[in-house]
Formats: C-alpha cells, structure tokens, sequence
C-alpha cells in the first residue's frame, strides 16, 4: 500500500515545514505564500525602515529553508507560525544591532546622550497616550515580555524561546508587569 502524499494547499502550517525539512520547494512556497504578508506587517510594527524589514524577511525564509528539520512542533507546545515569528523576531533584534554597530555618532554632539533602543523606537511608535508612557516605564526586562505576549501576540512558551527564559520567568515577570502597567493607568 502507497501513502498518498497531499497536496501542500492542503496542509496546515505545521505539515508545510515538516515537507520544507525534506526539502520540499511546493511546500516552502506555499508557507511563504501563506506566513509572509503577515508577517511582513509584524515586522513593520516594530520598524518603519523597508529595506530591514525586506533583510529580516529574506534571513527568516532562509533560515526556516536550512533548520526546518529543527522545528519540534506541537510535540513541544509550539507552532508553525510562532516558531517563524521567533526567528523573524531575533533576525529583526540582530538587524538593529548591526545598524546601531555601524552608525555614525553625530558629528556635533559634544555630549553623547543613550540612544534608545530599537525596539523603544518601535514601542514610541506603537503604543501612544497614557498606555505608551506607563509601557515606557517599565523595568526593560517586564517591558520584554510584555510587548512579546501582549503587542506580538506570542505564547508563554514561544515568548521563552525568544527571550532565552524558562517559561516560570516569563510568567512571572508578566504578571509584575500586569501588576505595574494597572498601577500607572490608575
């Protein structure tokens, strides 16, 4: 008796990359297809500059190419679509160090102020109002896990993953920042 192989316009997420992980172009195609615009506009949220976003989407479908062997799935919690959206993620974080390494101080300033981080530049342009200023005010470690589960949409699980966290962390520091963000806007 054959198995029947499906199509890949058939199979969901998860089926895609476990066909991606054999080398599987339909199949890449067809997740490409499906996970890009998506994804384009979570990354646009966190930045505005075009020519990064089209960077970070290139270095992510690469990577899902080479380590879709490495996807765990649902045998592990995760999912397709969250595991994409932590490389996209971690792609996008090493983007704006790269381009924080290679900017040019400004020639004038005799004083050099912190810069913010990028993904403050992202918050700033996010989250406005009341919200935005208690958001800002957080310690930057329950601000992490608070614009990950809550403006990105990720699970405990996959906010651990991206933060390098055990999951119990994770948690906890949500429910500080829970705790702190009620506070403020009180």
């Amino acid at each position: 008796m054959r198995s029947v192989k499906a199509p890949p316009h058939e199979l969901d997420e998860e089926g895609l990359v476990r066909l991606v992980a054999k080398g599987d172009r339909a199949a890449f195609e067809e997740l490409y297809r499906r996970t890009s615009p998506w994804m384009a506009v979570r990354l646009r949220r966190r930045c505005a500059d075009e020519q990064i976003v089209a960077e970070v989407m290139q270095e992510t479908y690469l990577a899902v190419w080479r380590a879709a062997g490495a996807f765990a799935g649902a045998a592990v919690g995760g999912s397709a679509t969250g595991w994409l959206w932590t490389i996209a993620a971690r792609r996008l974080v090493d983007a704006f160090r790269r381009r924080a390494h290679h900017a040019d101080p400004p020639p004038a300033a005799a004083v050099p102020d912190a810069a913010p981080a990028a993904e403050e530049e992202a918050l700033a342009t996010t989250v406005g109002g009341d919200v935005g200023d208690a958001l800002r005010c957080l310690a930057p470690e329950l601000r992490q896990v608070l614009q990950a589960m809550v403006l990105d949409g990720l699970s405990v699980r996959e906010t651990a993953v991206l933060l390098g966290l055990p999951e119990g962390t994770v948690k906890t520091r949500a429910r500080r920042a829970r705790i702190a963000m009620r506070r403020a806007l009180t």
